[in-house]
């Protein structure tokens, strides 16, 4: 993995724009770095007109580099049009793992009592996405039936990563599966849950049911957490948890791949959110997430990297804080104006530290 090459994934839209402001924060004027960042064009119309090669390079380009900014892009309806780019880049890398971290954003109001972070590690592959489906008989008789496979390598992967990430953060790990209903199909995923938890054992473990997590979800107040998920269950576990925090504005998503030792070989980062194509060149769509996906790919590399990593989170929360916001936060700031704060509080918080 080479933190001083990130490849750039552009997109449609909105997404594209916001892309364009989080690249200005990672220029070197701002971070003290010299990155090497190759562009591949995945918008809607290279990919028709490339028949999807060009996702296919990208993909190629990103599992050699082993870092990757990706902008939200259209997925078109059409069985016969060219289809998801993540899907497409998730099996090129042989991305196992997606993490979302839900996170209080200064001056929004969480739901609930929740406000120490909490990340979902959930199955990229496998489950419910992807199973074979088919329907038997007429009429009321009719019946609909779907099979579904994970494997016991996706299931360590995902535990082994949330204890990982929770031993970084001194989060705890908790939740898991329905295994007391389903102990041979979801309690794979309990049973590698069990496995790290001796692996780690300083990590503070709190198994629950899903349906049990969701209720729990509602009324945490206290540690850090990381939940651990089946692909759908994730995907679900996501949509809740990150509005609990009052906006998705705070969150980065990333797609991992695990080397043979269990550590990241590939991270592709991106926001949670879509192409907003009403906000499309208005300036004023947030673009905190973006940038905070920005960071979090410095955070895999050596000690100055990871340092301008922190500088830019801490400068994108801090603006916040001090009243600089987009519409979306209650704010007046457009999409230009906050970005240039994020780059001016950079510049300074990387000055004061390298005095230090």
């Amino acid at each position: 993995m080479n933190a001083k090459r990130i490849v750039v994934l552009e997109g449609d839209e909105t997404g594209q724009e916001l892309l364009e402001q989080s690249l200005r924060v990672l220029m070197p004027d701002v971070i003290g770095l010299e990155l090497e960042l190759p562009r591949f064009d995945l918008s809607l119309e290279s990919r028709r007109a490339t028949r999807n090669a060009v996702v296919y390079d990208a993909a190629a380009a990103l599992q050699e580099a082993g870092l990757g900014l990706k902008a939200a892009t259209i997925t078109p309806e059409g069985a016969d049009d060219v289809g998801s780019p993540n899907r497409i880049l998730r099996e090129e890398i042989d991305g196992t793992v997606i993490v979302r971290t839900g996170r209080r954003i200064p001056g929004v109001v969480p739901l609930g009592g929740v406000h120490a972070p909490i990340s979902v590690v959930r199955m990229a592959v496998g489950g419910a996405y992807g199973a074979k489906e088919w329907r038997e008989g007429e009429g009321d008789e009719e019946a609909a039936f779907r099979t579904e496979r994970i494997e016991r390598s996706v299931c360590r992967a995902v535990a082994e990563f949330g204890f990982q990430l929770a031993e970084r953060t001194g989060a705890k790990v908790f939740g898991g599966p329905k295994y007391t209903v389903s102990p041979v199909y979801e309690g794979m995923l309990k049973e590698e849950m069990d496995a790290a938890a001796e692996r780690h054992s300083a990590v503070a473990y709190e198994p629950q049911l899903i349906d049990a997590t969701f209720a729990l979800l509602l009324s945490t107040s206290g540690d850090p957490l990381v939940i651990p998920s089946l692909n759908r269950d994730g995907d679900i576990l996501s949509d809740l948890v990150l509005p609990l925090f009052g906006s998705i504005a705070g969150s980065e998503s990333l797609l991992i791949a695990l080397d043979e030792k269990l550590m990241p070989r590939t991270v592709m980062a991106e926001a949670a959110h879509g192409t907003a194509p009403s906000l499309r060149g208005k300036d004023v769509a947030n673009p905190m997430a973006m940038i905070l996906a920005g960071a979090a790919l410095l955070g895999y590399g050596d000690e100055e990297t990871q340092q301008a990593g922190r500088a830019i989170r801490e400068a994108c929360l801090e603006a916040v804080a001090d009243g600089i916001r987009t519409a979306d936060l209650g704010g007046y700031a457009g999409t230009s104006e906050f970005t240039d704060e994020v780059i001016r509080r950079t510049r300074q918080k990387l000055e004061v530290w390298s005095t230090l």
